[in-house]
């Protein structure tokens, strides 16, 4: 037994296949879109090749990695426990139902549901823009059980997107109350600065809010609320239009200092 695992991760929109020790430090990666494994340990090279079999798609290259950049080195030297890149959108509402799915029969639909399908919608959304220079992290956990639904990296800077269910309901904006239909409004916004705030303070970087509302019918603000976005989750995609505050280098440094949930441990 070679003791080897390997890892699926996301990177520019192509699956990469991490090759990791049992300590979970990385000795190879597998490249798909390039048909090529770069070897960190070349002594390794046939138990590498044995735990990535099931994976190849045909002939491949193998060898030492290009050089690489300082945010590659930081992702090789992360643990994949503390890598939240894999999380999906949603992921806590997923482990959470998947732990405590509820009862069989209910009175009425389970809300988490539909803050899940929120949360997808959003983050598929958000995926889209990696093409375009972006990089989106989902479900990153904050101290005291909250989190900050998504985080989106790019040219345009970094936004802590935070989603709601809206489906075919007017949505009335009274900053900072929001009021999907005819529920009561609450303080909404008021949570979605405090997620960009304590983003920005373990990032030491300006976040931006925003607010995702997921298939409104309507929108109503009575004011433009202060410093937070309002879009839609068909208007996700705008963001990619913005550009001019981070260059490629930045995005990618502040994307692996964002991945890493130890970034994340401190209260802010």
């Amino acid at each position: 037994m070679s003791g080897l695992r390997v890892v699926p991760t996301w990177r520019h929109g192509q699956e990469r296949l991490y090759v990791c020790l049992t300590d979970g430090r990385n000795i190879a990666w597998y490249d798909r879109e390039a048909a090529r494994v770069n070897l960190l340990s070349e002594d390794r090279e046939d138990d590498v090749l044995h735990a990535l079999g099931p994976f190849l798609t045909g002939p491949v290259a193998v060898g030492p990695p290009p050089v690489p950049t300082p945010a590659e080195l930081a992702r090789l030297a992360l643990h994949p426990d503390d890598d939240l890149a894999p999380n999906r959108p949603g992921e806590a509402l997923l482990v959470a139902m998947d732990r405590d799915p509820g009862p069989t029969h209910r009175l009425r639909p389970d809300p988490r549901r539909r803050a899940l399908a929120a949360e997808q919608a959003v983050g598929e959304a958000l995926d889209r823009l990696d093409r375009a220079g972006w990089h989106a992290l989902h479900s990153i956990p904050l101290p005291g059980g909250d989190r900050v639904h998504h985080l989106a990296i790019g040219p345009g800077g970094l936004f802590a997107i935070h989603t709601l269910y809206a489906r075919k309901q007017r949505v009335t904006v009274a900053d900072p109350m929001v009021a999907p239909g005819r529920r009561e409004p609450r303080p909404l916004l008021r949570r979605v600065r405090a997620d960009a705030d304590r983003a920005s303070y373990a990032l030491t970087a300006e976040v931006h809010p925003v607010l995702a509302l997921v298939a409104p019918s309507a929108v109503s603000l009575t004011a433009p609320p202060r410093g937070v976005r309002i879009i839609t989750d068909t208007e996700v995609e705008s963001l990619a239009r913005l550009g001019g505050v981070l260059k490629p280098a930045d995005v990618e440094a502040l994307h692996a200092m964002a991945r890493d949930r130890r970034t994340w441990a401190s209260g802010g």
